[in-house]
């Protein structure tokens, strides 16, 4: 569904899944969550890394790339700002955790940081990761929204919060808009 928002915005847009492998997304998180655990992290990693490059080098891109994601894939948007600096236009992390601290350093894409109030396992490693973006003088913007909780995003789970979801993707289709146009 993002993936669509993504398109109908006028972006190109690639949705892999992680969990291809085993079949695919399971459709609940729990489960998500297990099978996650269950694959090598670092494959993973060079996946969304492989999936990066293809959609740059797509017919129909502009030849900017930006990542937006949500939980883990949070977390893929964060690495993938790490750990490809010169081929990530944008990045747009959901309460995602930060890339391998030794790897911060390497972040150059503007990143618009979208948290939940009430995730505090999220949240506990924002300060450390605003100190590195800030000493790396990377252009970035962090918006915590107020009572809100992980997945506050997904719409198909009781943590939905339409307000503030409509409103981070706003802010998400306009940090794309400006740092992805041609």
């Amino acid at each position: 569904d993002v993936a669509r928002r993504v398109a109908k915005a006028g972006f190109v847009a690639f949705a892999p899944d992680a969990l291809h492998s085993m079949g695919g997304y399971p459709g609940n998180d729990d489960e998500g969550r297990k099978m996650q655990g269950a694959m090598d992290r670092a494959k993973i990693e060079q996946d969304f890394i492989a999936a990066a490059a293809f959609l740059k080098a797509h017919d129909l891109s502009t030849g900017k790339l930006g990542a937006v994601g949500f939980c883990f894939g949070g977390y893929v948007v964060n690495m993938l700002a790490a750990a490809i600096p010169d081929q990530l236009n944008a990045g747009v992390p959901f309460y995602g955790t930060p890339a391998a601290k030794e790897l911060r350093p390497n972040i150059k894409a503007p990143m618009l940081i979208q948290l939940a109030e009430l995730d505090k396992r999220v949240n506990g490693s924002w300060p450390e990761y605003e100190a590195d973006l800030k000493a790396q003088k990377v252009d970035y913007t962090m918006h915590m929204y107020p009572k809100a909780n992980h997945g506050f995003h997904n719409d198909s789970t009781g943590r939905y919060d339409k307000e503030m979801a409509d409103l981070a993707w706003t802010r998400t289709l306009e940090h794309f808009t400006k740092h992805l146009s041609a």
